[in-house]
């Protein structure tokens, strides 16, 4: 966890910081900027591959100097969308690809499969790609005005939020980057918000991976269902803990510079339904799936079936952003079902005029999201085994 280094405050925040603030407000896009491709090539470089880590900062200087092209209705902002989702598509998924292909080939008991070894996986690839995506299609959409390249590098090299988030988007950001002044109110709250950040990733998220870390190790074998399943909600706390932290420090780091980004985090646990809990959690994300997948494939504009098979292959492309196999699909059609399950409830119980009590619906959401855990945190096979135990005590 970058967030968790010395360096990252004494070498990168700090010094940005004073930079940014002791600039004219003209050069201000371009300290973000160059700070932000120090960042990715030290951090990419020590965590992430070596040299080639490194190197692939050419990937977000090549999307910048690309962006000046994009233009409503244009080629160009299509070609940004397409070299976006090409980028992760290879990077992110080519040795998945290769996996399902010698899967089908062992299925229909053919020869030849294919070994494939996987390319250096980027800093922050799943995060800044789905930025690119949704600048070239806003500006093809003519949603987004001619902008400056030094205020486009600033928002793709924006380094607090370059890792895991929170998703900016680009009409939200710009018109704060112009106006940030030193505020000491925002300094405040940034200080509390990385304070209360690294206190839940150690203080909390540690405690409960050291509980759930059993479901990754032989133990899972010898368990019975009970224990699973309490090793299954400690992994829903630990995820809870360690990325809303990593979340609160990147918004903390973001006040610093004056500069508030979106809430990404807010009770999730406390949903009284699954869209409600896609509305607190991950909330960046949730807003990218919805305008850029959801809507762009019908949306709820359609019959409630199709409705239904668009809830579900939005949420499958949230599964599959969020890792390269099967169990992170399972995990996002899990909450797909779990999506179209509830609106059918919702128009049975306002037909019938009957409504479940606020805790009940909190209990619920929360043993189904939980339940849904087991497919993330586990492969397949193990996620199949785990379930079975647990079915078994039913």
């Amino acid at each position: 966890m970058i967030f968790n280094e010395v360096g990252y405050y004494c070498f990168f925040l700090l010094p940005s910081i004073l930079l940014f603030h002791l600039s004219k407000y003209s050069l201000r896009p371009w300290i973000i900027t160059i700070t932000g491709v120090l960042f990715f090539i030290y951090f990419g470089g020590i965590h992430f591959g070596g040299l080639f880590g490194s190197l692939a900062v050419i990937i977000l200087l090549w999307e910048m100097l690309t962006s000046r092209f994009y233009k409503p209705k244009s080629l160009w902002s299509i070609f940004g969308v397409v070299q976006a989702i090409i980028v992760l598509c290879y990077f992110k998924y080519s040795g998945f690809f290769i996996t399902i292909y010698n899967d089908l080939l062992n299925v229909f008991k053919l020869s030849d499969t294919q070994r494939f070894s996987n390319p250096i996986l980027p800093l922050g690839i799943s995060f800044f790609t789905f930025e690119f995506i949704h600048f070239a299609s806003d500006r093809y959409k003519g949603k987004i005005g001619k902008t400056t390249l030094g205020e486009y590098g600033a928002f793709i090299f924006f380094f607090p939020t370059m890792v895991a988030g929170p998703i900016k988007r680009f009409e939200e950001f710009i018109p704060k980057l112009r106006c940030a002044c030193v505020n000491l109110k925002l300094i405040n709250r940034g200080i509390t918000r990385i304070l209360v950040g690294l206190a839940k990733k150690h203080a909390l998220a540690d405690t409960f991976g050291l509980i759930s870390n059993s479901l990754n190790t032989d133990a899972l074998y010898q368990a019975d269902g009970i224990t699973i399943i309490f090793w299954i909600f400690a992994y829903g706390m630990k995820i809870y803990f360690d990325f809303s932290g990593y979340s609160d420090i990147a918004i903390g780091s973001a006040y610093l510079f004056g500069i508030p980004v979106p809430e990404n985090f807010n009770w999730p646990y406390l949903s009284r339904n699954i869209a409600e809990f896609w509305r607190r959690w991950h909330i960046s994300l949730g807003r990218w799936i919805f305008d850029y997948v959801y809507v762009a494939v019908g949306g709820s504009l359609r019959s409630p079936i199709r409705t239904g098979f668009n809830l579900i292959m939005a949420f499958a492309v949230s599964g599959i952003w969020h890792g390269a196999a099967y169990n992170f699909i399972a995990w996002g059609l899990w909450h797909g079902i779990m999506m179209v399950i509830y609106r059918f409830w919702s128009y049975i119980s306002l037909r019938l005029n009957v409504r479940l009590p606020a805790p009940v619906s909190i209990m619920i959401t929360f043993i189904g999201v939980n339940l849904g855990w087991g497919l993330f945190c586990m492969d397949i096979k193990r996620a199949v085994f785990s379930f079975s135990k647990i079915l078994a005590i039913l």
